[in-house]
């Protein structure tokens, strides 16, 4: 008997006085940030000796070469990972079926799929459909032999990789063999199931879980890993994307110094820094640009309305199109963002175009000699002819002495058929006036 007891105390699935078991929460839209976040929480559970590394995944899209990558990790880790596919009601998608298909256990919450209607691995359209075969193929074989390391059905593989499949909870678990290990509601059930499951990691180690009583760390995110994590949503690099677009129309509706401006330049940084980490159709972005500059442009053209309206139109089909599917399932742009953000841009939009009209074609309500006389602030730069503004309403305005700058205040001498002619306030007439 005590012989026995030295053996197993000798055993690697005995021999290893392992740690916490470590929680880490994977949530939003699986990027090469993310990759980052989980690479930093693996190294510290190898290092600490922890007794498993689970990651909760909650994700609402995967860019494809990302979760490979993160695939691979799992696959050469030096201490088990379990892929938590949870709570109820999560898709993880193409993550989901990558990561799973990678962990040393798989499990899901009840009410949970994996996989998407689209191949599982694209390639570049310029190859032949010979060289696309054999791509496929390889990758298709990688993750049979990684099912069957662990034991788990291959038998939807092919069809995920070629055409696409999702297999929920319940068909994950009836496949013989199963292709998830464990269907647990939450954390403390996962935990009591993981007890005394075997483990073979990639250096041929086994170890023996020991979950049960055992401390559960969670990893928190670090200030810049959450930053880049929420900049990388494609609903706020949009929105970030917009903002930035925003503030210059506003600036030139009502020039602040550049301050608009300035913040209009940090949140397009803010959003390129988002937009690097997903597979972004730069056309759509340039499609987005164009559509606030004919916004724009809507302020000085007599169109009524009509540049504004297809400048939405633009900004809309380019919002819809922003991302690559193909490359990132699951990751788009929400559509209730596009569609407040194209109403906001409306409605600023309407605001600057009536602006333009009633400086263009408003009557002079006090009459000619009440705004004879009167100071008049630079809103366009007069070289010598752009915009004033006075009682309330942008005039057209022309300059009798010279350019006058953005920001001045002239004085108005005259009005003739809706423009008014003005002077310096400094000028050397006015000061012998």
């Amino acid at each position: 008997m005590l012989f026995m007891l030295a053996w197993l105390a000798l055993t690697p699935a005995a021999a290893q006085g392992r740690g916490s078991v470590y929680l880490l929460d994977v949530e939003g839209v699986l990027t090469r940030y993310s990759v980052g976040v989980v690479e930093r929480a693996l190294h510290n559970a190898e290092t600490s000796g922890a007794e498993a590394l689970i990651v909760r995944l909650t994700v609402e899209g995967s860019v494809l070469q990302d979760a490979r990558r993160l695939a691979d990790m799992f696959v050469a880790a030096e201490v088990p990972v379990v892929v938590y596919v949870a709570p109820a009601g999560t898709r993880s998608g193409a993550g989901g079926a990558w990561l799973l298909n990678a962990a040393h256990i798989a499990a899901m919450a009840p009410n949970t799929s994996f996989g998407v209607t689209t191949p599982l691995v694209q390639f570049g359209s310029d190859l032949s459909d010979d060289t696309l075969e054999l791509l496929r193929g390889e990758v298709a074989t990688l993750m049979k032999e990684r099912a069957q390391a662990r034991g788990r059905s291959e038998a939807w593989i092919a069809d995920a990789i070629r055409e696409g499949a999702v297999l929920n909870n319940e068909q994950a678990s009836a496949l013989n063999p199963p292709a998830v290990e464990l269907v647990a509601r939450d954390l403390d059930e996962l935990l009591t199931l993981l007890e005394g499951r075997l483990v073979t990691l990639e250096d041929g180690n086994e170890y023996t879980l020991r979950t049960l009583g055992r401390d559960v760390e969670r990893i928190p995110l670090t200030l810049w890993e959450l930053i880049l994590l929420t900049l990388a949503n494609p609903t706020i690099a949009f929105m970030l994307l917009v903002m930035a677009g925003i503030a210059v129309y506003a600036e030139l509706l009502s020039p602040t110094l550049g301050a608009l401006a300035g913040l209009g330049v940090v949140l397009f940084i803010l959003a390129l820094i988002g937009l690097i980490a997903l597979p972004v159709r730069w056309l759509a972005v340039l499609g987005i640009i164009l559509a606030f500059g004919l916004v724009a442009a809507d302020l000085f053209l007599p169109s009524n309305g009509l540049v504004t309206l297809i400048g939405l139109v633009v900004l809309v089909v380019s919002a819809m199109t922003m991302f690559d599917g193909t490359q990132a399932p699951g990751v788009a742009v929400a559509l209730w963002a596009v569609m407040v953000v194209t109403a906001m841009i409306a409605a600023f939009a309407l605001v600057g175009i009536y602006l333009a009209f009633r400086s263009r074609n408003s009557p002079i309500a006090t009459g000619q000699e009440g705004l004879v006389g009167r100071m008049a602030e630079v809103r366009k730069r007069l070289e010598p002819e752009g915009m004033v503004f006075v009682e309330g309403a942008l005039w057209r305005a022309v300059s009798e002495d010279g350019d006058v700058e953005v920001g001045e205040f002239v004085r108005i001498t005259g009005v003739y058929e809706l423009r008014l002619t003005v002077r310096r306030l400094a000028a050397p007439a006015e000061a012998q006036a």
